[in-house]
C-alpha cells in the first residue's frame, strides 16, 4: 500500500487567539517551541505567525494559557476532516503495481 500522506498546509490544525480573553503574558510565545506565534508591538498581542509550524493534534499552549484566550478545531470536527483528507489522499494515488509472486 502506498505510503498516504496529507500535506501539513490542508491540514486545518493551528490555534486561534481569543485576543479579549489574552491578558498579554506572553506565556505562549515562551512556551511554544515550534515558533509558532509572534507578538504583535502594534496591537500588543500574541498572533499566530506560522500556523503550519503546529504539530498537529498539539494543544499544549492552549492549556498553559492562564486565561483560556487559545482554542483549537474541536477535536470530533478535526478527525472527521482528517478522515476526510486521508480518503481524498487514497483517491488521488497512484495505484501501485502488484508485486509478482516469487517462482
Amino acid at each position: 500500500m502506498a505510503n498516504l500522506k496529507v500535506p501539513r498546509e490542508k491540514i486545518p490544525w493551528s490555534p486561534s487567539i481569543d485576543t479579549g480573553r489574552c491578558i498579554h503574558d506572553r506565556e505562549c510565545i515562551d512556551f511554544c517551541k515550534n515558533n509558532v506565534f509572534d507578538w504583535d508591538d502594534a496591537l500588543g498581542v500574541p498572533v499566530v505567525a506560522r500556523p503550519y509550524n503546529c504539530v498537529v493534534g498539539c494543544d499544549a499552549c492552549a492549556r498553559i494559557c492562564p486565561s483560556e484566550a487559545i482554542s483549537f478545531p474541536p477535536m470530533d470536527e478535526f478527525k472527521a476532516t482528517l478522515r476526510r483528507l486521508i480518503a481524498q489522499a487514497q483517491q488521488q494515488a497512484p495505484a501501485q503495481p502488484a508485486e509478482a509472486a516469487p517462482h
